[in-house]
């Protein structure tokens, strides 16, 4: 018989409150006392909600991607895809087995996913009925129907920024009280304290941090890195299987697993994540060039440009907004540059008044 994993993520177009937004940026001013004499506002164009239902069949089967999802292959069910013109309250006597998103990072993972023999279902405003088909997922047009499917893991793939205002809108009251609550964040400690402030006490929550994505993802996730941390996680054998099933969804693909605080991926991260995306857009607005002289090093510089820009700038800001170490290091990386210009331009003047001294000689 399958064991049944479910997991949800989400995507809207909703936007969050202004205040709550701003609030960490006007503290970061505050702090640096710093005038604010231009100011620009971030657009929150979309939210990501995605439901994953995850199957472990006896025998592991690989369905090929052009089985329709409503079909049957291989002794694993599939679910129909959501009418969104249907009646949301007929009963169509679907399993209850439900799940999944969409926005390009949504979709990566929902292929391998897919490819596991998961069943996946997706949530959005936006009609994404005919990219979940190709991809084997099933749509769901309605969060109110996508929870009373009620899943056993929900799984947040929304951006930083948007992540308060798509968990406040997601109906609890249709969900278990059991429900597994996963994030997918860049940043950790900020989902945490979201998590554990909003969600009912009944819920578990895991915070994760998958640290790959389309680019570097694209040929397979071995060897690539899956940061975690059990947050919250109920004693009973079911909760520790279900969460122990999330997991092995990565493992399973050659993740290299981490189980680490979100205090301190955070810690790491901004030494590590932030200076990446900070050093990539310094040198995009620099303007580097290609040329046929390039050296290897000099090649590296470009793909570092190539893979920031492919990246929000709405991701970058939430990098530093939602990160407490990153101001840190946005000034001791600040405080390097002037310290290398003071030695270059030391010696400099110490070797051209040595030359002075030379001539006049």
């Amino acid at each position: 018989m399958c064991q049944h994993l479910h997991s949800v993520v989400s995507s809207d177009s909703l936007s969050a409150p202004l205040q709550d937004a701003l609030l960490p940026f006007l503290k970061i001013l505050l702090n640096c006392k710093t005038s604010a004499s231009e100011s620009s506002l971030i657009s929150l164009r979309f939210l990501f909600w995605i439901q994953i239902s995850l199957f472990q069949p006896t025998n592991w089967i690989q369905p090929p991607p052009e089985i329709c999802p409503n079909q049957s292959h291989g002794g694993l069910p599939r679910l129909p895809l959501w009418n969104p013109t249907a009646n949301p309250y007929q009963n169509t006597n679907k399993p209850q087995n439900r799940n999944h998103w969409f926005g390009n990072f949504g979709q990566f993972l929902a292929k391998t996913f897919v490819s596991q023999g998961h069943t996946v279902l997706a949530h959005s405003r936006s009609d994404y009925s005919d990219t979940a088909a190709k991809l084997g997922v099933s749509f769901f047009s309605d969060p109110h129907d996508l929870c009373e499917e009620h899943p056993e893991v929900v799984m947040l793939c929304t951006s930083i920024l948007s992540t308060k205002s798509v968990l406040k809108s997601i109906p609890f009251h249709r969900l278990r009280r059991s429900t597994l609550f996963v994030d997918g964040l860049s940043v950790k400690e900020f989902p945490r304290s979201l998590f554990l402030e909003i969600l009912p006490e009944e819920f578990d929550i895991l915070c994760t941090h998958p640290m790959f994505g389309p680019e570097s993802g694209k040929n397979g996730w071995a060897g690539l890195t899956f940061m975690y941390d059990k947050v919250r996680i109920g004693n009973d054998d079911p909760r520790i299987s279900r969460c122990g099933r999330f997991l092995d969804v990565f493992a399973r693909e050659g993740c290299r697993m981490v189980e680490m605080s979100c205090a301190d991926h955070d810690k790491y991260s901004a030494e590590s994540q932030f200076i990446t995306h900070t050093m990539g857009r310094v040198l995009e607005r620099f303007g580097l060039e290609s040329s046929s002289i390039n050296t290897k090093g000099y090649e590296t510089l470009l793909k570092l440009v190539e893979n920031t820009a492919k990246d929000s700038f709405d991701l970058y800001c939430g990098l530093f907004m939602y990160n407490n170490n990153a101001m840190e290091q946005l000034e001791k990386l600040e405080l390097a540059f002037q310290s290398l210009k003071r030695e270059l331009f030391g010696n400099l003047q110490s070797l051209y008044g040595r030359q002075l001294f030379e001539e006049g000689e």
